[in-house]
């Protein structure tokens, strides 16, 4: 799927299916380690016509727009703010398609750039936020996954994130900093320093 079609996150390219109009099914079945896992198959073709919405799905982000946002921030992921290949970076919109609808490309405002990574938890984070059966773009406006450099909330949750990515010498601070604390605790040494140092 990720060579034909540049897909390596099924859920997304499944979301895309349906955002077309096309009735998909979910189902379990045992995967080949023998855990059970999410699989997809076609629905009714009768159902079709009954699920088409927004002008028959999402258009494709144009090439532009991404070289427009580029030439205002430069080529680096808005969540994670590391500079980035631009191959790595994809075009998202602020505020969800499924939320929002189809938005003004001549308004780069309302777009952002994202790591493929940073992209994944995006969706993942907005298909499991109570906004998404509610569809209040207003509240999607104030949450950190649309607009991290001024937010109000993560999800609808009173959180403040900051994304720390160790690069070249830097990881050997990030394996110090590990084997000190282990994995599980290494983000609680990190706000005890920081508590510490801006007393």
């Amino acid at each position: 799927m990720k060579d034909t079609y540049g897909y390596n996150h099924p859920p997304r390219a499944v979301r895309d299916v349906r955002e077309y109009g096309i009735p998909l099914e979910t189902y379990r079945t045992e995967g080949t380690d023998g855990r059970k896992i999410a699989a997809y198959k076609f629905g009714s073709p009768d159902d079709v016509k009954n699920t088409l919405a927004k002008s028959a799905g999402r258009t494709i982000l144009s090439k532009t727009l991404k070289q427009a946002l580029m030439e205002k921030y430069g080529s680096k992921c808005f969540v994670y703010f590391e500079p980035m290949d631009e191959k790595l970076l994809q075009v998202d919109h602020r505020v969800p398609y499924e939320i929002a609808g189809e938005q003004d490309e001549q308004n780069i405002e309302l777009y952002m750039l994202l790591s493929s990574s940073a992209n994944r938890a995006k969706s993942w984070t907005c298909e499991h936020c109570d906004n998404w059966d509610r569809k209040d773009p207003t509240f999607c406006v104030k949450c950190f996954w649309a607009y991290p450099e001024n937010y109000e909330h993560v999800a609808g949750k009173q959180q403040r994130i900051i994304s720390v990515v160790f690069t070249g010498d830097e990881i050997e601070d990030y394996n110090r900093l590990i084997e000190i604390s282990g994995i599980e605790k290494a983000q609680q040494i990190v706000k005890k320093i920081l508590h510490e140092h801006l007393r």
